[in-house]
């Protein structure tokens, strides 16, 4: 497939505007399956404890292609295309499960598969009475699911369709796969989950997460309760052009800076007029010996991992359409963890996800953006903050991560 040729992107090399036609362009959104999702890249999949015991399994997508992650007999993980080989019905119709037997069968004519994909079974493969059956020089290793290469990275697992894909901690870059290894540093445990569907394209939503200019102007319970202030000490970091990581520490804001703050008047930071009914929502404890509060780990093309107080989460980004998407949420915590630390995390969830007190306004900005470009596809954005170059800072009024995200965007799309 060619670059369709009504995407006319700007003669820009430090990508500092960008068409407002790769997010409304049904021509571009193929092209994304063809080029990122089929192409050299890494998609977050589950963690490994969401397939717990051997013949557990995980339906999911990598893009908009169905796939299944399942946790073999040999107690090692497999991925494959969640479509029959056969007249290409779905097998698994279950988020999870597990296979008592460690068989995956298509209800449609019972072909039956194992856990690695392979073709096992075939209803009358030999006929009834003589009539009927497989051809005899039909061979079932030539007929499993369609593979995916999986990776399981510290208790994370990704998988790729291709071959050309680096492997998994080259691809993420040095500081990404620091920070991942920071959060997943001992046995976790899941606490369960939360879905929502957004009106938007997904890259609206990826932007959001690079973006730390904007969490004090958009969240209010963010800047007014002291939980993320662009003034607070804090560094964005970009790894591969793709992927970023933010982080901020609560309590270490100059007076200065606050001060700026108060005279742009924001209509975020309302100190003096909002109280908790129940502190206790913010009473957590300090986990990391850094005094790290708030991390946002970006692996492009799919996974948000988020370290928010006590708040441990998995988002998956999954594309259903040019102007729609789901986003999943996957809380966990460590096995260790003691029962008033679960039960810290357990109150804090009430923060994030789909009604979270800091993050539903991100879903209803990615849509409030949608709606104004749905025709204006020749019309670019502005993304200058901190200057023009695709980088980090050591500092959060930046967007230098997302100049990073559409530089490394153009390159495997060849725009």
């Amino acid at each position: 497939m060619n670059t369709p040729a009504h995407l006319k992107w700007p003669d820009n090399a430090d990508c500092t505007a960008v068409p407002y036609s790769v997010f409304n362009s049904q021509e571009v959104y193929d092209l994304e399956q063809q080029k990122l999702y089929n192409g050299p890249t890494w998609n977050y999949l589950a963690a490994a404890d969401e397939l717990p015991e051997k013949g557990s399994f995980k339906s999911t997508y990598i893009g908009d292609t169905p796939v299944v992650v399942t946790r073999g007999q040999d107690d090692e993980f497999y991925a494959w295309v969640n479509r029959c080989a056969h007249r290409g019905a779905e097998i698994c119709r279950e988020r999870h499960g597990k296979s008592e037997d460690g068989a995956f069968t298509c209800v449609y004519h019972q072909w039956a598969y194992d856990a690695k994909g392979d073709l096992h079974g075939i209803p009358f493969q030999r006929g009834l009475a003589g009539k009927g059956g497989m051809p005899k020089d039909f061979d079932k290793k030539q007929h499993g699911l369609r593979k995916v290469r999986l990776a399981n990275y510290h208790g994370v697992l990704f998988g790729t369709f291709s071959e050309q894909t680096p492997d998994i901690e080259s691809y993420m870059g040095e500081d990404v796969s620091h920070h991942l290894k920071r959060i997943m540093n001992r046995p976790i445990e899941i606490l369960g989950h939360t879905r929502q569907s957004i009106a938007g394209n997904w890259k609206f939503y990826s932007e959001n997460t690079k973006d730390p200019y904007h969490a004090s102007l958009l969240h209010l319970f963010h800047a007014t309760f002291g939980l993320y202030r662009s003034s607070q000490k804090g560094e964005s970091i970009i790894n591969n052009d793709f992927h970023s990581v933010l982080w901020a520490s609560s309590g270490t804001e100059s007076e200065s800076a606050l001060d700026d703050m108060k005279k742009d008047k924001l209509r975020t930071l309302q100190t003096g007029e909002y109280a908790l009914q129940d502190p206790s929502l913010l009473a957590g404890q300090q986990e990391f010996d850094d005094g790290v509060t708030l991390v946002i780990l970006s692996l492009f093309p799919s996974l948000v991992m988020q370290q928010i107080q006590n708040t441990l989460a998995f988002r998956q980004i999954l594309p259903k359409s040019k102007d729609e998407f789901e986003l999943v949420w996957t809380y966990f915590g460590y096995k260790d963890d003691s029962e008033e630390l679960r039960n810290i995390r357990l109150k804090q969830f009430n923060l994030i996800g789909p009604g979270g007190f800091i993050s539903m306004e991100d879903g209803e900005s990615t849509e409030l953006c949608q709606n104004a470009i749905v025709r204006d596809g020749a019309y670019t954005n502005v993304i200058q903050m901190a200057g023009k170059e695709a980088k980090g800072d050591d500092h959060l009024v930046t967007e230098g991560l997302i100049r990073g995200l559409w530089k490394g965007y153009r390159e495997i799309m060849d725009f």
